[in-house]
């Protein structure tokens, strides 16, 4: 059983950065895809980026993502982190990480998920 916790999550103004982290147990992740997507009230959950077991990256296109967010993965410590910055309000959702056997935009080949962290922006 894999259990992935994320951390990292706050209260930040607009123009700020945050560091989210996902831990990972129960399992070597290095073999495997890592993914983040994230999830708005009242909206569905979207793909954010992902990266694969050699580091591999894709982001989402939208020009809310790309350019100012950045996936990295550490395979000794078993952890995925989302480095993001230029925060916008629009970016206020909770962040969830997920693993799976490859990189996809595609929440359904992600196996397990984490339980989420929020990320508030304020203007």
């Amino acid at each position: 059983q894999v259990r992935l916790v994320e951390s990292g999550g706050g209260l930040v103004q607009a123009g700020g950065s945050l560091r989210l982290s996902c831990a990972a147990s129960g399992r070597t992740l290095s073999g495997y895809a890592m993914g983040w997507f994230r999830q708005a009230p009242g909206k569905e959950r979207e793909f954010v980026a992902t990266i694969s077991n050699s580091g591999y990256t894709y982001y989402a296109e939208a020009e809310s993502v790309k350019g100012r967010f950045t996936i990295s993965r550490d395979n000794a410590k078993n952890t995925v982190y989302l480095q993001m910055n230029s925060l916008k309000p629009e970016d206020t959702a909770v962040y969830y990480c997920a693993v799976g056997p490859t990189v996809s935009m595609n929440s359904r080949n992600y196996g397990y998920w984490g339980q989420g962290t929020q990320v508030t922006v304020s203007s």
